[in-house]
This record gives structure tokens, C-alpha cells and sequence, in this order.
């Protein structure tokens, strides 16, 4: 899933391709991935990209009319630049942006739920969009004030996927945070004591500033389909903690695994099975 640090990435540098470009016409094949209809796409055609930016997990195309295209790439999505258009085959592609200067942008799906979408929103009224203005305070790149944020009884790897405590992180980054913090990801919200808030406190940006960091080094356009993400323990079940060699556990959901470090996260506790084990404190 693209998370606060893919989609930076992917911002910067399609703002850097993209800036200036012209749009000729847009084609929404994915069925339902257009998710507006005023303003039309219509007010798009002729207009300059002026830039791509991020908020939390969004990312906002701005252009030259009075529209900005607002995206969500959702679980696996890729917005994507390509210097002719996409094949008839391309089965992939939900959104597409043809440049007047021959390339093409598309907004991909690799998963098997087509759940990406786009809106497109008059520009001054950007913040007023609810998946916007409900957001919670962006997780990089710091400084992070979490101090009441927390207090609610609920586990910490639920509840710092809310994006309405905190933008920009998911199942993937939450589980190396928390690994950085030592803090068992079962921990409850409201059982945080200040010192451990603290310590989330800097791991989060820290954290998400060593992703940025490696996909500054590289990543360039055109962007893979598959991001290199310098994930040291999520999806790293069964392999050894990167810090004391302590053979990785996970709790399995129904469409992910929690991956913790037993010695480093939860006192050397394991939970064999969340349905019939006490979640760990």
C-alpha cells in the first residue's frame, strides 16, 4: 500500500516531470474511479499542470483552470508517467491523462480490488474536502504533538492507522515505527505513559525520513510498478529482528500480518492467535 513516504516520492518527482505539461484529453476507463462530476473533467482539456503535491496519503494535481485533481491510491495503486499511450491491453490503467506533448499519465491498479479513485474539486475549495479536512496532523516531517491524540482505548497499531489521529501512515510503516519505539503494537492508546509518547513521538518522522531517504537515492521517473520499500520488519515474518536477532511474529488479519519482534515489543510474549489469545499490553 502506498503510504505517506511512496507517495511523496511519487509527488516530487512527477511534479518535477509534469510541471508545465498540457492537457489534451482524459479518459476514465476503471468503472466508478472518476468519483465527481462538477466541476467536469471537460474544464481539464487546455489547462497547464502547475505542480503534484501530498497531503496524508493523497496526492493533488494542480493546474492552470480553476480544478485540482485530488487522488487517492487507495491499497495498490500507482499514478504514473509513460512517454506514449497506454497499450489496448492494459488492463491496469483506470485513469488516463493524454499531455499535449505526446506522454501520457495514468493512475494504475496492481491489486484485485479496483478501489483507487479521483475527484476532481474547484481548486478554492480544496481544504473544505472531507477526506482532506478530517485529517489529522501530517506524520512527517515533524516535529509531532500527540499528546491527547493517544488517549483512547484502542491498540496502537489501530489506532495510529487512523487517519484522523494522524495522516500519512498504514499497515506497512506502523509496523516499522513501532518497531523503532519498542511499544507492542496491542498497546492501548489511553495506557501510553508520557516517556512512551515521547519516544513515538520521534520514531514516527524518523522513521518515514530514512523511507524518503532511500527512495531519494532510488527512485527515479518513470516510477516502478513495484516500489523498493527499506521495510525491516513488516511482512519480515519467521526472519530474524534486526536489532536483537529474536525470531520475527505476527498476528495474521484477514488480509495482512502484523509483524512484531517478541523480545524487543512485547516482554518475549507471543500471541499465537488474536480470536483466542489476551492481547498484549
Amino acid at each position: 500500500m502506498p503510504e505517506l513516504p511512496e507517495v511523496e516520492m511519487m509527488a516530487r518527482l512527477l511534479s518535477g516531470a509534469l510541471s508545465g505539461a498540457v492537457v489534451e484529453r482524459v479518459k476514465s476507463p476503471g468503472l466508478g474511479t472518476l468519483k465527481s462530476f462538477d466541476p467536469p473533467v471537460e474544464e481539464l482539456i487546455g489547462a497547464e499542470i502547475n505542480g503534484v503535491r501530498r497531503i496524508g496519503k493523497h496526492l493533488l494535481i494542480d493546474t492552470s483552470s480553476s480544478v485540482t485533481m485530488l487522488i487517492h491510491l487507495m491499497s495498490a495503486g500507482r499514478l504514473q508517467v509513460f512517454d506514449k499511450p497506454a497499450s489496448p491491453k492494459d488492463r491496469r490503467s483506470r485513469f488516463l491523462i493524454d499531455l499535449a506533448d505526446g506522454r501520457q499519465l495514468r493512475l494504475r491498479e496492481f491489486g484485485t480490488h479496483q478501489s483507487a479513485w479521483v475527484k476532481l474539486v474547484v481548486t478554492k475549495k480544496v481544504d473544505l474536502e472531507e477526506s482532506l479536512a478530517t485529517l489529522g496532523p501530517e506524520a512527517w516531517p515533524g516535529p509531532i504533538d500527540l499528546k491527547g491524540r493517544l488517549d483512547q482505548p484502542r491498540p496502537l497499531h489501530t489506532l495510529l492507522r487512523d487517519q484522523r489521529v494522524i495522516a500519512g501512515i498504514g499497515r506497512s510503516w506502523i509496523d516499522e515505527i513501532l518497531h523503532f519505539a519498542r511499544l507492542s503494537p496491542f498497546k492501548r492508546g489511553s495506557d501510553l505513559t508520557a516517556e512512551e509518547i515521547t519516544v513515538l513521538e520521534e520514531a514516527i518522522p524518523k522513521s518515514l525520513d530514512r523511507a524518503i531517504s532511500h527512495y531519494e537515492k532510488v527512485l527515479t521517473i518513470p516510477l516502478p510498478d513495484k516500489l523498493p520499500m527499506p521495510l525491516e520488519v513488516h511482512n519480515k515474518r519467521g526472519e530474524p529482528c534486526p536489532r536483537c536477532q529474536t525470531k520475527l511474529e505476527a498476528v495474521r488479519f484477514e488480509d495482512h500480518d502484523l509483524v512484531y519482534c517478541p523480545q524487543c515489543q512485547t516482554g518475549g510474549k507471543i500471541l499465537k492467535d488474536r480470536r483466542m489469545s489476551r492481547l498484549l499490553k
